[in-house]
């Protein structure tokens, strides 16, 4: 089983894995997020999305219930050892969200400061936190999970992707070539996780069934980064 899912991350640049959390798990990370403190400059209200930044240090009860042991047997299994979260994200699309994400690939991390480095760059700062386009080899050896606590398909902005763009470096939105790439949804139920590649192309359509999304978005590396900059959240397994 595991060795079609490592198949379609080496082909494809993602895989959907169904059943990874119970109906109870996903109640138990919903019930911690609305015990938090929504006050922190990490979370981001409005009427069309709510999110948390920097997740897992926001919300530390969740860690438990995240990474349980079927999802702990998951990474082990497809990614080896050596891992650990290098950034956490939650996203609440509500039911009457029109928010939507162009075609990207992510092609930053989180790190603690500025520092110009050979082959680090170009920077940016969000919300006081120091991202940076790293190395190609780093981004192509990180992975990224998507746990989803409600069903996601293309009528509630399930992530559309461009199969094997993974394995194409940086591929600027402007330079896609519709008549060699094709688009895919990838529809998971709640309780599912997708994994994929950051250089993957994606994208996310508005809602327009008037279900909500809720999904939360870490990120992991192996990556022994130059001493004059750490890892922003980095976060033990």
């Amino acid at each position: 089983m595991q060795g079609s899912h490592l198949q379609n991350i080496t082909d494809n640049g993602f895989t959907v894995i169904e059943d990874v959390y119970s109906k109870d798990e996903i109640l138990a990370v919903l019930r911690h997020i609305r015990e938090a403190d929504t006050d922190s400059d990490t979370f981001r209200k409005s009427a069309g999305l709510f999110a948390i930044r920097q997740f897992l240090k926001e919300v530390p009860g969740t860690s438990k219930v995240i990474f349980n042991d079927r999802l702990s047997q998951i990474i082990t299994e497809l990614f080896g050892e050596g891992y650990f979260v290098v950034k956490s994200i939650y996203f609440d699309k509500p039911e009457e969200s029109n928010w939507f994400v162009a075609w990207h690939q992510d092609l930053t991390i989180s790190v603690d400061q500025k520092v110009e480095l050979p082959g680090f760059g170009p920077w940016t700062v969000k919300q006081n936190q120091f991202a940076v386009q790293p190395p190609l080899n780093i981004l192509e050896d990180n992975f990224t999970i998507r746990i989803h606590l409600d069903d996601a398909d293309e009528g509630n902005g399930a992530l559309k992707v461009v199969p094997g763009s993974h394995l194409k470096g940086v591929y600027r939105p402007e330079t896609i070539d519709w008549n060699a790439e094709t688009e895919t949804t990838c529809c998971v139920k709640a309780g599912g996780i997708m994994i994929m590649r950051p250089l993957l192309l994606h994208a996310s359509n508005r809602t327009t069934n008037s279900k909500p999304r809720k999904v939360m978005h870490i990120e992991f590396s192996r990556a022994a980064l130059p001493q004059e900059i750490n890892w922003a959240e980095k976060a033990e397994l």
